[in-house]
């Protein structure tokens, strides 16, 4: 089997070195290319700047074009105005889009949606197995308790992550108030940044916390005046997330087109 052509986009950041460190140790990968911003320094570089290696010949470029029309799969952890521009490439080309990209807007939602009728889109605020597994967990938890017990969800990240909640806390709101049978948009309350509120009876209090180079944690905690139940993920290294993001794209080839999530992966 010939490995499977692949695209890394955001390339000079944390999760893009990370991807791209991990697809060129895999044999079932081959990477054809790197994708920056047009104002990013390492624009023109060998991806070997980033990652302190000998040089690959892939230089980092903001010609996506070129680059879709000939990949199996891309890898994105960027913005949401990039990803929006990714998932219509990936629908032109009809390749497997993976996308830990978060923070995106309803209408973003709707393009995403409208691009996975043609491309094989994997999307997930969080791509480790652990939280994937911790959000099965929180779905069936939330659906045994009754409202005397109040919801919170506390997530740290590292202090340049800009999203506030993350997407791996909404993500996990979202299983909370599905196992509820409820909408997260009617019960999701959200504090200011560093700022802890009170929680709210009936409601799924989300406070968020940014502080050096945490990676990412995540604690669900139910609770009553008689009892507190905690649940808890904490990534100690963002290449779990990584690992992921490859299990995914290697999952997504050959399948229909369509938008799937880590728990399709997972195959639960």
């Amino acid at each position: 089997m010939k490995p499977i052509k692949i695209i890394v986009t955001g390339a000079s950041g944390r999760m893009g070195q990370t991807i791209i460190k991990k697809i060129l140790i895999n044999k079932s990968l081959k990477l054809i290319g790197a994708t920056e911003g047009s104002k990013n320094k390492f624009l023109g570089s060998d991806i070997s700047a980033l990652i302190k290696s000998k040089k690959t010949g892939i230089i980092i470029t903001d010609k996506i074009e070129p680059l879709f029309a000939k990949a199996d799969a891309v890898i994105d952890f960027t913005i949401p105005l990039a990803t929006l521009n990714y998932a219509e490439m990936a629908a032109k080309y009809k390749i497997v889009h993976v996308i830990g990209t978060t923070g995106f807007s309803p209408s973003d939602e709707k393009k995403i949606g409208l691009a996975a009728k043609k491309a094989t889109i994997i999307k997930s605020g969080n791509m480790s197995m652990g939280i994937n597994i911790l959000q099965q967990v929180i779905n069936k938890t939330a659906s045994l308790f009754n409202d005397s017990f109040n919801i919170e969800i506390l997530e740290t990240h590292h202090k340049n992550k800009i999203d506030a909640p993350s997407g791996t806390a909404l993500m996990l709101g979202d299983s909370i108030a599905n196992g509820r049978n409820q909408k997260l948009d009617k019960l999701k309350v959200i504090s200011k940044v560093g700022n802890r509120k009170k929680t709210k009876k009936g409601k799924i209090t989300f406070n968020s916390f940014r502080k050096g180079n945490v990676v990412g944690d995540h604690k669900i905690i139910f609770s009553s005046k008689d009892e507190v139940i905690e649940l808890s993920h904490e990534a100690l290294d963002r290449g779990i997330f990584a690992t992921g993001a490859i299990q995914a794209a290697l999952w997504g080839i050959n399948k229909k087109a369509g938008l799937f999530s880590m728990i399709d992966v997972l195959g639960k």
